[in-house]
């Protein structure tokens, strides 16, 4: 059994991939953020911890017993939380963090298609780009997802891009994310070690 660790559970991405996952038998939920107990509550496949992720000792309590990270947290304290997150993983021996950023880290999407939310145009976007930078540096057996604005939609309504490519838009669909997202969770060697962006196709007419 997958026994994982989701750090910022009561966002908005955290409840849909919470969601998917709580029917899911193969898996064991720490469900953590500030305020996790508002939201959820323990049972028999899920632990509930009010965890701030800026204190290293709450990281460490989140983190028993658990073998993969997935950390959908945002903000400007991104980089720091990184920080911690991959300090407490090294301490406790875990590999796989699974780190949801956000495309345009890289400069990636393409001007002709409104690229306002590249790095260089949108300051929102540097806390993302500095903690990508620290999963890459990590030595840990990471994947960095990259989606754009989260909007509902169908989960197959998605490309998929890597770093070092133009990005093919800057919308992705939730149940896009998530689908992807429960696969990375349950193979520890897909897309290892590599940033994918993840979104709709902007170029495909029919979309």
């Amino acid at each position: 059994m997958k026994r994982i660790l989701i750090l910022g559970a009561s966002g908005t991405f955290g409840k849909a991939l919470v969601k998917k996952l709580s029917n899911d038998e193969r898996c064991h939920l720490t469900l953590a953020s500030r305020h996790a107990s508002d939201f959820y509550h323990d049972s028999e496949r899920c632990h509930v911890i009010d965890c701030d992720a800026m204190k290293v000792n709450d990281l460490q309590q989140a983190m028993v017993g658990c073998n993969v990270v997935y950390c959908a947290i945002s903000g400007d304290d991104l980089p720091v939380i990184i920080e911690n997150t991959v300090s407490v993983m090294k301490m406790t021996g875990l590999r796989r963090l699974i780190f949801m950023g956000a495309v345009g880290i890289y400069n990636e999407i393409p001007v002709d298609m409104d690229d306002e939310d590249n790095v260089r145009n949108n300051p929102d976007q540097i806390p993302n780009r500095k903690a990508a930078d620290i999963v890459e540096n990590s030595g840990l057996d990471y994947t960095i997802l990259r989606p754009g604005y989260l909007q509902d939609g169908d989960r197959d309504d998605y490309v998929l891009t890597f770093k070092g490519e133009q990005a093919k838009g800057y919308v992705s669909t939730i149940p896009s994310v998530v689908e992807l997202a429960v696969s990375l969770i349950h193979d520890d060697t897909l897309h290892v070690r590599q940033s994918v962006s993840i979104t709709r196709n902007m170029y495909d007419t029919k979309k």
